[in-house]
Order: structure tokens, then C-alpha cells, then sequence
């Protein structure tokens, strides 16, 4: 299982943007293949600063994504919102104390 975690910090008058766009993509983003479910998180301090968590099943699953068309009709969309480039991690997990 993968965890992926990406930072997107947007300009002031396009955080509304970005979540109405995303409200539209959610569901079909978190059923994709090998997708076992996102979350959407917003900074309390920052609003413009927002996280997408998701977890896969898979490096390729993730791959697979990140190469789809349903990919591709939302990045391209969503990066000139940014304020700055935006930061992404995959991340293997060593504790859940969730469960």
C-alpha cells in the first residue's frame, strides 16, 4: 500500500476555483483503479495552502493514474491556479495507530 500526499498552495482567487473543480472530479479520482480512497485537507492558518491524501494500492496503480486521461484533464486545469509549484510525496507506512 502507498500513501500520497501532495501540497498544492493556490493564489488567493483561485482556492474557490479549485474546490468547485474539485468537487466535480472527487468521486471519479477516488474510484479509480487500485485507488482505496482520498481526502481533500485545507491549512487552517492558510487556506490557499491544500493537501490531497490518497492512498493506493500500488506504485503502478499510482502510475496508471497519473498517466489517464481522468489525470490529464485535471492537472493541466488546476496548475495555473498555483502560486507555487506544487509538492508531492509517496510514503510507505510504518505505523498506524488508526486502526
Amino acid at each position: 500500500m502507498l500513501t500520497r500526499i501532495v501540497q498544492m498552495t493556490f493564489e488567493p482567487d483561485k482556492v474557490e476555483l479549485f474546490l468547485n473543480h474539485f468537487e466535480q472530479v472527487k468521486l471519479e479520482v477516488s474510484k479509480f483503479k487500485g485507488c482505496q480512497g482520498m481526502r481533500l485537507l485545507q491549512d487552517q492558518n492558510n487556506p490557499c495552502v491544500i493537501f490531497t491524501y490518497s492512498v493506493w494500492n500500488s506504485i503502478e496503480d499510482l502510475e496508471r493514474y497519473r498517466h489517464s486521461a481522468l489525470f490529464q484533464s485535471i492537472w493541466p486545469k488546476i496548475k495555473p491556479w498555483f502560486a507555487s509549484k506544487a509538492h508531492a510525496w509517496s510514503l510507505n507506512e510504518t505505523f498506524n495507530g488508526f486502526i
